[in-house]
C-alpha cells in the first residue's frame, strides 16, 4: 500500500464566532488555545486510490465538500470525487463552518479561504506517497465518556477529574478505541488515524477559545512523540455520547481539557502496543446518494400553525432578545420558513445524502453525514462483512442527529426532543421519519459494495 500525509493550517482569525451552542449567543473567540488542522491521507493500491481528509471543525456541507473533491479531481484526473471523504471531528470550540440557524454565524472571509486549504492538503498529500505497512489496534477507554440520554450528564468535576472515574454505564459508550497504524519501510511511524465515538465538547457554551478539544490535544501529544507522523481522530458513533466534562465555567472547562486529552492519548498508546499487522492492503472508496424519509405529520398546514405559534411568542408583551424563549422561537421561524418553501417546490421531499465507505485491506470506515447514535452503530458493526468496521461520522456533509429508535419512541411520547425536533429545525430541515433503519439499510449496502 502506498500513503502520502499532509497537514495544513485551518486555525481562523481570533474574533470569529465559535459552533455548536445557541440560540444567539454570541460566543466569539478571545484567543487560540491549539491551531486547528486539516490532514489529507491518500492510498493507492494496484491502481486503485482513495483520499481521506479530516479537518478539526464542527461539520461541513455536502456542497462545500463536493466542491472541494471536484477541485481535487481537476488536478488529479484519475481520482473521482466518489473516492474522496472528507470529515471533521466535530469540535464545539472551532468556527461555525456550517449553516445552522441561531448556532453560530459563518465568517464569509474563512469560508471562502477554506476550501483552498483543503485542496492543498489533498493535491500535496499525493506528492508524497511512499510504502508502508497497515496495522490495527484497540485498547480499552472507558475514562473518557458517559452516554448523556441514558446515563447522568454533565457529572460534578470533583468526580470525573478522579484517576479511576467510570461512568455508570459504560457499556452504552465507545468501550474501546481503535487505532489504524501507518509504518514506512524503515519501521516508523507515518501515520495514526484513531476511531472512537464522543462528542468533544470538554470546553462548551462558556469557552471561548480556538481549538479541537480533548482529541485534538490528544493526537498532537502523538505527533509530537513520534515526529514526522500525521496522526488524525476519526470521529464515530457520538451522537448519544459526551465527554465526561461537559457544561462547565471557562477555567474549569480549560483545566480539565489536557487531563482528559492526557487520558485518551495514554489509551492511543495502548492501542499502539497492542497493533498487528494485516496483510491485506487493498484500497476500495465508495459513495452512493440515498434518499431519506421526513415525517408525514409536518406538512404545510402543520408548518403554519407552528409559525403562529412562534411569532406569538417573538411579539408577546415585554419579550426581549436576552429572553432564551425569544431566541429559540426565532430559530424555529427561520426553520419553518425554509421548510415550507423545500414543501412547496416539492410536497414529496425527501433529503438525498451522500453515504460513503473506505476500504483499507480488511478494515472498513463506512461513513454518513450524521451525529450517529451508538446504537445504530452497534447494528452496522454486527451486519458488516469487515471484522473491522467502523462508523466514520460528519462525512462529505452534515445534516444533524441520526437517534436511534429508543430515543425516538422516547421523544415522541414527550411530545419532542432535541435530537428528533430540535436539531432539524437548527439545520432548517423536515424531521426525519425512521433513520435507524434507512442509514442502517444505506451504510449496509455501501458495506457490501466495498466487498464486492
Amino acid at each position: 500500500m502506498l500513503l502520502g500525509c499532509c497537514k495544513v493550517d485551518i486555525t481562523p482569525r481570533v474574533g470569529v464566532e465559535l459552533a455548536g451552542f445557541g440560540p444567539f449567543i454570541n460566543r466569539h473567540s478571545i484567543g487560540v488555545r491549539l491551531p486547528l488542522s486539516a490532514r489529507a491521507y491518500a492510498f493507492s493500491e494496484k491502481g486503485r486510490k482513495a483520499l481521506l481528509i479530516n479537518c478539526e471543525l464542527i461539520g461541513l456541507s455536502e456542497e462545500f465538500i463536493k466542491g472541494v473533491a471536484e477541485a481535487i479531481c481537476q488536478s488529479i484526473p484519475d481520482l473521482s470525487p466518489g473516492q474522496i471523504l472528507i470529515c471533521c471531528t466535530h469540535t464545539h470550540s472551532g468556527p461555525a463552518t456550517i449553516s445552522m440557524h441561531g448556532w453560530g454565524e459563518m465568517d464569509p472571509v474563512y469560508q471562502e479561504i477554506l476550501p483552498d486549504k483543503l485542496l492543498q492538503a489533498g493535491l500535496q498529500a499525493w506528492e508524497k506517497l511512499e510504502e508502508v505497512s497497515l496495522h490495527i489496534g484497540k485498547a480499552p477507554c472507558e475514562h473518557i465518556a458517559l452516554n448523556r440520554e441514558r446515563d447522568k450528564d454533565a457529572p460534578p468535576l470533583s468526580e470525573v477529574l478522579q484517576a479511576d472515574w467510570r461512568p455508570a454505564k459504560p457499556e452504552l459508550t465507545d468501550t474501546e478505541v481503535q487505532v489504524l497504524k501507518f509504518l514506512r519501510q524503515d519501521g516508523s511511524i507515518k501515520a495514526l488515524l484513531a476511531n472512537y465515538g464522543c462528542h468533544p465538547v470538554v470546553c462548551c457554551q462558556k469557552t471561548r477559545y480556538i481549538h479541537g478539544d480533548f482529541p485534538a490535544l490528544a493526537v498532537a501529544m502523538l505527533e509530537q512523540e513520534f515526529p514526522g507522523s500525521c496522526c488524525a481522530f476519526l470521529q464515530g458513533a457520538q451522537g448519544d455520547i459526551n465527554s465526561c466534562v461537559v457544561h462547565k465555567e471557562e477555567d474549569e472547562s480549560l483545566m480539565a481539557l489536557s487531563l482528559i486529552a492526557t487520558r485518551f492519548a495514554n489509551s492511543l498508546r495502548q492501542a499502539l502496543v497492542n497493533c498487528v499487522e494485516l496483510e491485506d492492503h487493498s484500497v476500495r472508496a465508495v459513495q452512493e446518494n440515498f434518499d431519506f424519509s421526513a415525517r408525514a405529520d409536518i406538512n404545510l398546514q402543520r408548518l403554519d400553525e407552528m409559525e403562529a405559534e412562534q411569532l406569538a411568542k417573538l411579539h408577546a408583551p415585554g419579550v426581549s432578545d436576552s429572553d432564551h424563549e425569544a431566541r429559540i422561537a426565532m430559530v424555529f421561524l427561520l426553520a419553518l420558513r425554509k421548510m415550507r418553501k423545500k414543501l412547496q417546490q416539492n410536497p414529496g421531499y425527501r433529503p438525498c445524502l451522500p453515504l460513503s465507505g473506505l476500504r483499507l485491506g480488511t478494515v472498513c470506515l463506512l461513513g454518513a453525514p450524521f451525529e450517529v447514535m451508538r446504537a445504530i452503530k452497534n447494528d452496522l458493526v454486527a451486519a458488516s462483512r469487515s471484522p473491522h468496521a467502523m462508523l466514520l461520522g460528519f462525512c462529505n456533509g452534515y445534516r444533524g442527529y441520526a437517534p436511534d429508535k429508543e430515543i425516538v419512541e422516547r421523544n415522541r411520547q414527550q411530545k419532542g426532543g432535541y435530537t428528533t425536533d430540535i436539531v432539524p429545525m437548527i439545520f432548517g430541515e423536515l424531521p426525519y421519519a425512521d433513520l435507524h433503519t434507512e442509514l442502517l439499510a444505506g451504510l449496509s449496502k455501501i458495506d457490501e459494495m466495498l466487498f464486492t
